[in-house]
C-alpha cells in the first residue's frame, strides 16, 4: 500500500491511464476498424495520448475539485 500523502499522484496517473486506455481504443476502433495492424496504431496512438491525460489531469482534477465544491453545499 502506499501513503496516504501520494493519493493526488496516484488519482492523475490512475485516472489519466484509465481515461486515455478506454478513448484510444475505441476512437482508434471507430477511425480505423479492426484488422492485424489494429495494435499497432492503438500502441502508436496511446503513446501520444497517455502523457496528454496525465498533463490534463494534473491541470483539470484541482479546477474541477474547486467548482464541484462551489456549486455543492
Amino acid at each position: 500500500m502506499f501513503p496516504k500523502k501520494f493519493s493526488k499522484i496516484l488519482f492523475v496517473f490512475f485516472m489519466g491511464l484509465g481515461m486515455s486506455l478506454l478513448m484510444t481504443l475505441i476512437i482508434t476502433f471507430i477511425n480505423t476498424g479492426y484488422d492485424e495492424f489494429y495494435y499497432k496504431r492503438f500502441f502508436k496512438a496511446w503513446s501520444i495520448s497517455l502523457p496528454v491525460a496525465l498533463v490534463a489531469t494534473t491541470f483539470v482534477a484541482p479546477l474541477v475539485n474547486k467548482l464541484v465544491e462551489k456549486i455543492t453545499k
